[in-house]
Parts: C-alpha cells; sequence; structure tokens
C-alpha cells in the first residue's frame, strides 16, 4: 500500500504533544505512566483541576500507581512535584521534553491537597527493606492488583509465597518503584536463569534499581548485554555453564572499575589460557590490573607495551653477563611474568 498523509478537519480544543516526547520518551513508558502523563496534558491546557484520587479514579487505578507515574516522569525530569511544608502534593510543573532548562516551564494548575500524606522519596542509595507490619503486609495482600502479582510470583516460582517472600514483593512495589509489569520480568528472568531463591531476586531487582531500570524493556536491554559480555568472558577462558558470583564479579569490575572494553579483556582471557589452567579469573585480573596502571586503552597499546618490553629484555642480553651465565636465557621472552604472576596469585 502506498503512503498516507494524516491530517485532522479542525485544531480547536486540542492537546500539544512535544515530538521529543513521543520521539526519545513514549517508547520507555508503560501503559499507566503514559495514559497519566497525557492526561496531566490534557488538564494544563485547558486550565483545570485534578488530583491523584480524580487520576486514580478516571482510569482505574490505585493511588499509588498514579504516584508511581508521578514520580517516573519526574525521575525522567518531564516535570516537577510540588509539595507544602506538610509534604502534601499541591501542585506539578511540568517541564520542556528537553530537559536542559526549567526557565521555559509550563505550571499545571495545583492539584487538591491529598487526603493522605505522600512518603518522602528515599535517599538514591538506600535499598534497605523496611520491616513491614502484619497489617501492611495484609493490606498489600487483599489488594486486587497486588493480589495478581502474588499469584503471577507462585506461578513462576511454583509454591505458595511465604510471608518473608510477600514482603520482598511489597518492598519492589513500595520502595524500588517496580511496575507490575517490571516484576512479572524480573522474576521471570530470574526463575528462567533457574534462581527462585528471593535473596537471589531481591539482589538483581536493586541492581536494577540503582541502574534506573522501570520498563521490562530496559530490563532486558541490560540482562543480555549483561549476558552476552559475561558469557564470552566464561567461554575464553575455557569455563563452562553459569558464571559463579564471584567469576561475574570479575567481569564486572574489568569493564566497569578497569574501564577496559571488551576486546581488551578478551585479550588478557587468551594470553591467561596460554599461560596457566588453574586460577584463570584471578590470573586474568593480574593482566588487566597491570594494564590499568600502564594506562592500556586500546588493543595497539597492548602491542607498544609488548614491544617495549622485547627492546627492554635484549637490550639486557646485549649488556649483561659474559655468555655462560647467560646460557639459560637463550630462548623466547614472554611479554609477562607469567610464573611470577601465579606465584604472587597462590600466595595471596
Amino acid at each position: 500500500m502506498g503512503h498516507f498523509k494524516i491530517y485532522q478537519q479542525c485544531s480547536a480544543d486540542v492537546t500539544v504533544i512535544s515530538n521529543l516526547f513521543i520521539d526519545e520518551y513514549m517508547k520507555d513508558a508503560n501503559d499507566a505512566q503514559l495514559k497519566i502523563y497525557l492526561y496531566l496534558l490534557r488538564m494544563m491546557s485547558a486550565g483545570l483541576f485534578t488530583s491523584v484520587s480524580d487520576i486514580a479514579d478516571k482510569f482505574n487505578h490505585t493511588e499509588r500507581d498514579v504516584l508511581r507515574a508521578l514520580k517516573y516522569w519526574e525521575k525522567n525530569r518531564l516535570l516537577s512535584l510540588e509539595y507544602d511544608t506538610a509534604g502534601a502534593l499541591i501542585g506539578i510543573q511540568l517541564l520542556e521534553a528537553s530537559h536542559k532548562s526549567s526557565d521555559n516551564a509550563v505550571t499545571l494548575a495545583p492539584l487538591v491537597a491529598l487526603s493522605e500524606k505522600p512518603e518522602a522519596p528515599a535517599p538514591k542509595d538506600d535499598y534497605s527493606k523496611p520491616a513491614y507490619t502484619l497489617d501492611q503486609l495484609k493490606e498489600f495482600k487483599n489488594n486486587e492488583e497486588t493480589a495478581q502479582i502474588i499469584f503471577v510470583a507462585e506461578q513462576y516460582i511454583g509454591k505458595p509465597l511465604s510471608p518473608s517472600e510477600i514482603k520482598t514483593i511489597l518492598f519492589f512495589t513500595d520502595k524500588l518503584n517496580f511496575s507490575e509489569d517490571l516484576i512479572d520480568y524480573l522474576i521471570q528472568y530470574c526463575v528462567g536463569k533457574g534462581k527462585k531463591d528471593f535473596r537471589y531476586i531481591e539482589k538483581v531487582a536493586i541492581g536494577w534499581a540503582q541502574e534506573g531500570i522501570t520498563t521490562p524493556k530496559q530490563a532486558a536491554k541490560a540482562a543480555a548485554k549483561y549476558d552476552k559480555a559475561v558469557y564470552e568472558i566464561m567461554k575464553e577462558l575455557g569455563k563452562s555453564g553459569t558464571p559463579t558470583k564471584a567469576e561475574a564479579a570479575f567481569a564486572l569490575k574489568w569493564a566497569n572499575e578497569y574501564g577496559f572494553t571488551q576486546d581488551i579483556i578478551l585479550e588478557a582471557c587468551r594470553r591467561t589460557v596460554m599461560a596457566t589452567d588453574k586460577h584463570r579469573f584471578e590470573y586474568a585480573d593480574s593482566i588487566l590490573k597491570s594494564w590499568k596502571k600502564k594506562q592500556v586503552h586500546h588493543k595497539s597499546d597492548i602491542q607498544n607495551l609488548d614491544e617495549a618490553y622485547a627492546r627492554s629484555r635484549n637490550a639486557a642480553v646485549k649488556t649483561g653477563p659474559a655468555p655462560a651465565a647467560r646460557a639459560f636465557n637463550q630462548f623466547p621472552q614472554r611479554s609477562y611474568d607469567f610464573d611470577a604472576l601465579e606465584k604472587e596469585i597462590l600466595s595471596n
């Protein structure tokens, strides 16, 4: 079929949406977040008042869902939430989609005071699980939407959830602000890796929260990138199966702390395999630590180090002791003293 043009009969009574929002923000938002943001634009353009409870009734969401969506857009710097001295939400400021400056921001009419004071946002680095009361747990279990999350989790895990496990799911929604879709994907992802222990699931969830992951799409992208990189390293080191926690920690350290690209990490792994069949992760770590100290950023830097090492060895041979004393040095030299590295690793 051919291309077609989209046009409208008249332009009266319209709500304007930024093209940047459509191009860059819409694809990562879930259904509730999109509905609520568009509704805020509608109310602002008409100069109408609204409230969290009104929005919840409009879209058949809970007030917690509405607040979670508002905080999502605030985190993405598309709006700013305004509170009074008592901590009640009184207004929303919609920001330019470019989020470079709030000077040109437009302001939504103040919201009516909430009947319930919202919880103050937790510090960014505070991911500790609160000590939920039995009443909170009961309320969570009896909520229609969260009961569905528990039901889905039990299907994945294959057994009824314990009170402690239900509290963990409450933690995901209450503290980490995970949507139902993201929790569904989280549990499915962990179970798919053979991990049904909720302590493991909780650690993955906190890791996603720290990375700013808010949608299943973002989680899938991060998981695929992590899995591919770690399994490439495992394969290069002659390892099979699922990486242990310590092995994955090494792989993440080399990329995140040392700042090496995957090609440099794999080169260190190849050299490790040629040198030893024991303690290979520790061995590779010693090589990469040495390269970090010598400011290696590209594979060409490694070649330069090898050439410089070879020149220094040749110079030492030419200016060293008499030939008899050098009799045991007449063999090709390696770029790194792997024997010394292995002794150092084994001694730690």
